[in-house]
């Protein structure tokens, strides 16, 4: 009688920790996707910074082109 119980003590101890253990590499995983999701969206930030300051970098390029151009030909018509 003595044993049963024991075993059966051991076994739902055994089972408890199992569950325990499950539920706590479910959360650590739940964690780490968690954290890549954060990192993509911080990179998704930085590309959108990026991509904005290509778009305004490229935009003052053609600005200068096109101020060097006018004035190229302005000058060649000059002559």
């Amino acid at each position: 009688m003595l044993i049963d119980d024991l075993t059966t003590a051991a076994l739902e101890a055994i089972e408890l920790a199992a569950g325990e253990a499950a539920r706590a590499a479910f959360l650590a995983s739940l964690e780490r996707e968690a954290e890549a999701l954060r990192e993509i969206q911080r990179w998704k930030q930085e590309a959108e910074v990026l991509r904005a300051a290509g778009i305004r970098n490229n935009f003052i390029v053609g600005a200068i082109c096109f101020i060097a151009g006018v004035t190229g030909t302005l000058i060649m018509r000059r002559r």
